[in-house]
């Protein structure tokens, strides 16, 4: 008897797990077009992607105290490589910068991407904004992470040896930054702010990043080319006054906008983990609200003069506080961010003038062309 309940118990399991894997393939997002251009820049590049992890850390700088968390007289970084096996020559380097309560694996569908068309991409953990600070991540520590940025360039720069898991080597003369929400800020300040910058970069992504007070004068430091990626139901960065008019702030810009596309639909775990909700923000607000303070826009305050390009007299939204709009399938957001973020690197790095072009056009025209809710601007 007891042999036969443990075998009907296990065809039951059997069965629940059929019914899961039959539900997971058919809530699904919708694929591209076969044979459409967006459907083949979504398949994996020509090299297999290695991972290696490392602790770097900056003697030269401190950690601040944390709620009550005693600094520390030095900044610590959990970092992870993705990287091209078996690829020789020089090698682009991008450096990913996570939003706060996240951490560096945040887009793994992103980063594996860029590594298997050749790139190396590096993200660490930031000492106080990732979700494993100790005393809870805060945005107050944002000012620091354009250093944080040139110090990981540097450090991945230094491997050699056995300590280099790729082979050939980073091109110095095409190195990107890539960031999520307030790690979106963060490449904003170490691509463009006077005093933070780091001038080897050489070409910029902000997904779903705040800009909201910084003018003109702000991006006018350089004009390497540069990409904005937001979504029009994002309760926690305003598409409106952080993205909508970016490209009449920022020379050399451009700006992918997602039709009905969330916050958190921008990181990996919203697919499948948030791939039956209205709007997965409903989530993410409740988390970074708990962690802000209670003036969101606080953070810019300490970031610069009105001089320097940073503007708090500019109309600043709230947080979560202009409601949640019905969002589309996370995967469907991550295709298009996936697409938008290679194509545009990829139009700026590839040493090939024609693959170039092929870039340039999959991201002016094609994305919008093969995805409906899309639409590009210059």
């Amino acid at each position: 008897m007891f042999v036969k309940i443990l075998k009907g118990l296990g065809g039951l399991v059997v069965l629940l797990m059929l019914v899961a894997i039959v539900g997971y393939v058919a809530t699904g997002p919708m694929q591209p077009a076969a044979g459409s251009s967006s459907a083949e820049w979504l398949e994996s590049g020509a090299y297999s992607v290695g991972q290696a992890d490392y602790i770097f850390v900056d003697a030269s700088r401190p950690t601040d105290e944390n709620r009550g968390v005693p600094g520390k007289p030095d900044r610590t970084f959990p970092t992870t490589l993705w990287y091209p096996e078996n690829a020789e020559g020089l090698h682009p380097l991008i450096i990913h910068s996570h939003g706060i309560l996240s951490n560096r694996a945040e887009m793994p569908y992103l980063v594996e991407a860029l590594a298997s068309h050749g790139y190396v991409v590096a993200a660490a953990n930031y000492p106080l904004s990732s979700g494993a600070t100790e005393g809870g991540a805060t945005p107050n520590d944002v000012g620091n992470q354009p250093a944080d940025v040139s110090f990981l360039i540097d450090s991945v720069l230094a491997l050699t040896g056995e300590d280099k898991p790729f082979v050939g080597s980073i091109d110095r003369d095409r190195i990107g930054l890539s960031g999520y929400s307030l790690g979106g800020l963060t490449t904003n300040l170490a691509t463009y702010h006077a005093r933070l910058r780091d001038p080897r970069v050489s070409a910029a992504v902000s997904i779903a990043g705040l800009s909201v007070a910084f003018t003109p004068a702000f991006f006018a430091t350089t004009e390497v080319p540069y990409l904005a990626i937001s979504g029009t139901a994002d309760a926690l960065i305003e598409h409106q006054r952080n993205a909508s008019d970016i490209t009449s702030r920022v020379r050399n810009s451009s700006l992918v906008t997602i039709s009905g596309g969330s916050h958190l639909g921008f990181a990996g775990l919203a697919d499948p983990l948030f791939r039956f909700m209205n709007n997965p923000d409903t989530i993410g607000c409740s988390g970074v609200l708990a962690v802000i303070g209670d003036d969101p826009d606080a953070v810019f305050g300490a970031l610069g003069t009105v001089e320097e390009g940073v503007d708090m007299s500019r109309d600043l939204p709230g947080i979560c506080d202009y409601g949640f709009a019905e969002a589309i399938h996370p995967g469907r957001q991550q295709m298009i961010t996936q697409i938008a973020v290679l194509s545009f690197f990829e139009s700026v790095f590839n040493q090939d003038r024609t693959q170039r072009g092929k870039a340039l056009q999959q991201l002016t025209q094609a994305l919008a062309a093969d995805f409906p809710e899309v639409s590009f601007a210059l």
